[in-house]
């Protein structure tokens, strides 16, 4: 899911770039940056859910490797 949510992230920052230059209305760039400050944090939670969750599995299961 971390893919999906880096282009999720990576849309609102080129809507923003581009509704800024053209001189889109106001709540347009709005919503772009709600998105961008929702977005980043989200994004990097879910990156530190998944590598606990390769750890923890790593632990129960010797047969898991994790590779870095």
């Amino acid at each position: 899911m971390v893919p999906f949510a880096l282009a999720g992230v990576a849309g609102f920052a080129i809507a923003l770039l581009v509704l800024w230059l053209s001189g889109a209305p106001e709540d347009w760039i709005r919503i772009c940056v709600a998105g961008l400050l929702w977005g980043i944090p989200g994004t990097l939670t879910m990156v530190v859910h998944d590598r606990q969750r390769k750890r923890r599995r790593a632990l129960t299961h010797p047969e898991f490797h994790v590779v870095s």
